[in-house]
């Protein structure tokens, strides 16, 4: 089998930059916010001394930043496959 076969049909990423840096946090605070109003049962787990964040614990935390981390990473492909990044 041609391993070049693979090599076309994988799609072409961005590489590392502030605006990916930047997009990717974006979308992480959209997500802890959101999950902070959203999350109902709280504070189940270990606490993180964050600034006006009480209850929102570590699960919570890892909780959002990964679904933060997956929006962002679908926000950054769409706009790297739209030519806006």
């Amino acid at each position: 089998m041609n391993i070049n076969i693979f090599l076309e049909v994988s799609a072409n990423t961005s590489q590392w930059s502030p605006k990916i840096a930047i997009i990717m946090i974006i979308c992480n605070l959209i997500c802890i916010g959101i999950g902070r109003y959203a999350i109902k049962i709280r504070g189940l787990g270990p606490s993180i001394p964050l600034i006006g964040s009480e209850g929102l614990g570590l699960p919570e935390l890892l909780a959002t930043t990964s679904l933060g981390h997956v929006i962002g990473a679908g926000t950054i492909i769409g706009l790297s496959s739209k030519g806006i990044i």
